[in-house]
């Protein structure tokens, strides 16, 4: 997908992953040293078709990073350090040693920490500044929009992370996406813009389906959501408590 960057794609297709995890293998040329970004589910046949790529290419596992605890991206974490002996890093759930800012050197290839919480508590996005591309995790997807996971995601946190991911965009440090599910984005400046827009005018449905009397989230969804697959409705109900939420703090 870029210089420094290439998909494995997990065979795990769903409403709510889309085409499957994205498992991302960052390198810089020449190095044999490879950087795996969300391993995936518990998998085996996927964590060995990770492995064949990299040794393959006459390289080695030197570390994993997780953009969040979700189970589609980090489940195998355990299994793939037994087979790889690499460390794993991340934010929450048991690792707790990932740090806003901090910038990552593997085999020379440098990675930026970048604290995008909101989908959930430990979201992580990792900039890869010499592509001048950011990986996004459940941030942002290639295609459609993401849910925020109430209780643990917060649509406060969520939206505060889309604007960091801004400006980002708006200092030229990034300009394409690698999401952890769907296509690559290759104009990232105009994807977060749609995600900022794409919110409020949520938010805007939500008010005014309470304002029609809506009492419940599933009763704002129906409302607000209508224009969704049925199959993703579960998780739209999460967002709408979380946008409740948000507008008891924000009328």
């Amino acid at each position: 997908m870029t210089e420094r960057a290439e998909c494995v794609l997990c065979p795990n297709p769903s409403p709510m992953t889309l085409d499957g995890t994205n498992t991302w293998l960052l390198a810089e040329p020449g190095s044999e040293d490879v950087v795996v970004v969300d391993p995936g589910p518990l998998d085996e046949s996927h964590l060995q078709d990770v492995l064949r790529r990299v040794t393959d290419s006459g390289r080695r596992v030197a570390l994993t990073l997780l953009t969040h605890g979700h189970d589609d991206h980090a489940e195998s974490a355990r299994r793939f350090a037994e087979l790889t002996g690499a460390p794993v890093r991340g934010f929450g759930r048991g690792h707790d040693d990932l740090r806003a800012g901090e910038t990552i050197t593997v085999g020379g290839l440098e990675v930026l920490a970048v604290e995008t919480p909101g989908h959930t508590s430990d979201s992580f996005s990792f900039v890869l500044p010499a592509d001048n591309t950011l990986l996004t995790g459940d941030t942002v997807l290639g295609r459609g929009t993401t849910v925020v996971a109430w209780p643990d995601g917060s649509l406060e946190a969520y939206l505060t992370s889309l604007e960091r991911i801004e400006a980002l965009t708006r200092a030229g440090e990034v300009t394409s996406l690698l999401p952890g599910h769907g296509p690559f984005v290759a104009d990232a400046a105009a994807t977060v813009t749609f995600y900022l827009q794409h919110r409020a005018e949520r938010l805007e449905q939500v008010r005014e389906a309470v304002s029609r009397g809506a009492q419940t989230a599933y009763a704002v969804v129906e409302q607000a959501y209508a224009d969704v697959p049925r199959s993703v409705w579960p998780a739209a109900e999460l967002s709408v408590q979380a946008q409740l939420e948000y507008l008891r703090t924000h009328p």
